[in-house]
């Protein structure tokens, strides 16, 4: 207690004596302000100049040198100059070292000054190179598999005979051998050992690695953890992956990119569990994890947009993951633009154990079609399956058109059975620049009005793209140029006098079919030449796309020079082709492709500016 009492008498005389001291403190000259942009620079203990032929040689020298951590030292004495200097040439014969320098011939020179000067000579001398590679590989299970797989990792090592020797070379291929083990059936693949002997005296580099690359994998059943709010069962089964077959890391990366792109979980890892497994064992199912965070239950989004075909648009998305009871997934979308105001909703629900869904949807547009204004409504519902490269679709579908305008076609209703199929081997699904894709559709139906016509509907659609050899940036540098190739038929059959709904008729023009006319313009004739959808349709479309150099140096941008030809009518004979010719520009944007062309339809006499963001197949 005793010390307790003292402590609190000298803290209270401290309280009373501090604002005291304070105001002393505040009657001592003070020093003035200093600001550090005029604070003069203390100069350079010395300055370093590397005498080589070589850029690369000086610029690695004059980073790495040791002697350079000490430039700004002050007050650097003379003789602690000079020893620093001495200790230049080992150092820089073992950075050379890297580069396959092993005869280096290293002189330094100082000249006295303010402040003195280093003078660094190399004479490189000859770059050590290759002169053999022995690449082995311990696995268990069959020898001759084995034997196969160390000849293509012998055949496709980037440092062969008679290449020059770096170290950043020789890390890069011993670490590209192990991500081809990695790559595919040998996720747990390692470098057991590694060795580069060199012999300064022929300058030449021998070099051995052994990989050990574990057992093979397949994959295991797929498990999401994280999820709470959505069924893991169906969702797992959106990833495709492909249980029991052998591990590969883009079939792992593609179900990953899948499950992402559900829309169900904000964030998807998926892992492949090799902690697990016997490392003696030859071959290892392992299963496989999906690490996810839920999205929100629902969602809206308000879009901006504009295309040269309808102008501004107004755009309101709404989805919702789970809807009450059914368990599927709406999404809903109200569209406003100059030619077009529809409102639409699509039920998905979730994926069976053979990959099939069904699917329901409702749309009801109004819009421009030709020379009329032309209110529709449609009503469909079926199954579909994706896999790979294929999408698979089934469904019943309900059509009501009505045209507004003096000599619009009658009011005309159907129900038709459909069924279509699309297979997509583009290189990149947003940006493809090479690959092809077929889509085909297949209807039959009756119509619902004054009389009950039967009818068939066809339409087919391909794309591909036809290499044309590489445009050449600079030395180094080269990119591939194309032709883009599009082709598209339709029809339909049914007696003349049967009214088949606008939704179910064709009509062509603008960004996406034939440039140099506006949107949906090009259709069949009516009476008083007025144009309205017709029952058969034909579009084909070259296009030359090339990439732009700018100075020697790559860009994002490519040139386009296209013709498309297209033509719509109610029979073969009444067909009349209408020609759009043009150029324009491509850029890979961060969203995707963004397209610019300059078009001129050739028979409506008009030039035309067409804007289009993204690829659609």
């Amino acid at each position: 207690m005793t010390f307790l009492r003292r402590a609190g008498a000298r803290g209270s005389a401290m309280l009373f004596l501090l604002p005291l001291l304070l105001g002393a403190c505040s009657l001592l000259p003070q020093a003035p302000p200093t600001d550090e942009a005029s604070t003069p620079t203390a100069p350079p203990a010395f300055t370093l100049q590397i005498d080589a032929s070589d850029k690369i040689v000086r610029d690695l020298l004059q980073q790495y040198l040791q002697l350079q951590r000490f430039r700004e030292l002050p007050d650097l004495r003379a003789s602690e100059l000079a020893r620093l200097a001495n200790a230049v040439p080992d150092n820089a014969r073992e950075l050379l070292a890297t580069l396959g320098y092993f005869n280096p011939v290293v002189a330094v020179h100082t000249t006295e000054g303010k402040p003195p000067v280093i003078t660094v000579t190399v004479q490189t001398g000859p770059q050590t190179r290759v002169h053999g590679t022995q690449i082995t590989l311990t696995s268990p299970g069959d020898s001759a598999a084995r034997a196969r797989r160390e000849a293509r990792l012998q055949r496709s090592f980037a440092l062969q005979a008679g290449v020059p020797f770096t170290q950043s070379a020789w890390d890069d291929a011993k670490t590209q051998g192990l991500r081809t083990l990695q790559q595919r059936r040998f996720p747990g693949a390692r470098i057991a050992a590694s060795r580069a002997e060199i012999d300064a005296g022929t300058n030449q580099a021998g070099l051995s690695v052994e990989y050990a690359s574990g057992p093979a994998y397949r994959f295991g059943a797929l498990a999401i953890e994280g999820g709470e709010r959505y069924d893991p069962i169906g969702a797992a089964r959106i990833t495709r992956l492909p249980e029991g077959e052998v591990y590969s890391e883009s079939a792992l990366l593609d179900a990953q990119q899948r499950l992402a792109a559900s829309g169900y979980y904000d964030s998807v890892f998926l892992t492949l569990d090799t902690d697990h497994a016997d490392a003696q064992a030859t071959e290892v199912t392992a299963p496989v994890t999906a690490h996810v965070r839920d999205a929100k239950l629902q969602k809206a989004v308000f879009g901006i947009g504009y295309s040269t075909d309808n102008g501004p648009r107004l755009s309101l998305d709404h989805t919702h993951n789970r809807l009450p009871w059914l368990g599927w997934r709406a999404l809903s979308q109200i569209q406003l633009s100059r030619n077009l105001k529809s409102l639409s909703t699509q039920w998905n629900g979730l994926p069976h154990a053979d990959g099939w869904r069904w699917t329901g949807g409702a749309q009801v547009r109004s819009e421009t079609t030709g020379s009329f204004k032309t209110d529709s409504t449609q009503l469909r519902f079926g199954r579909s399956q994706s896999s790979d490269h294929i999408e698979r679709s089934q469904w019943l579908q309900y059509d009501l058109s009505r045209a507004r305008g003096t000599g619009a076609p009658p009011i005309a209703a159907a129900l038709s059975a459909q069924w279509g199929w699309t297979w997509q081997g583009f290189n990149n699904p947003t940006a493809p620049t090479r690959g092809w894709g077929l889509a085909a559709e297949l209807g039959a139906g009756s119509t619902l009005r004054t009389a009950h016509d039967p009818f068939v509907r066809a339409l087919l659609r391909w794309q591909g793209f036809v290499g044309l050899g590489r445009v050449q940036m600079n030395e180094q540098l080269s990119r591939a140029s194309r032709l883009s190739l599009r082709l598209q038929g339709g029809a339909v059959l049914a007696r003349r006098q049967a009214a088949i709904p606008a939704t179910q008729l064709f009509l062509s023009g603008g960004d996406t079919t034939v440039r140099g006319y506006g949107w949906q313009s090009i259709g069949a004739h009516l009476q008083g030449n007025q144009i309205y959808g017709g029952r058969y349709l034909a579009v084909a479309s070259v296009e030359w796309q090339r990439p732009i150099a700018l100075r020697g140096n790559l860009t994002d941008f490519e040139s386009a020079t296209f013709i498309d030809i297209g033509a719509v009518g109610n029979s073969p004979a009444e067909m009349r082709p209408r020609v759009g010719l043009g150029a324009g520009l491509r850029w890979r944007s961060p969203v995707g492709p963004l397209q610019a062309d300059l078009a001129w339809g050739v028979q409506a006499h008009q030039l035309k500016l067409h804007l289009r963001l993204g690829f659609s197949f």
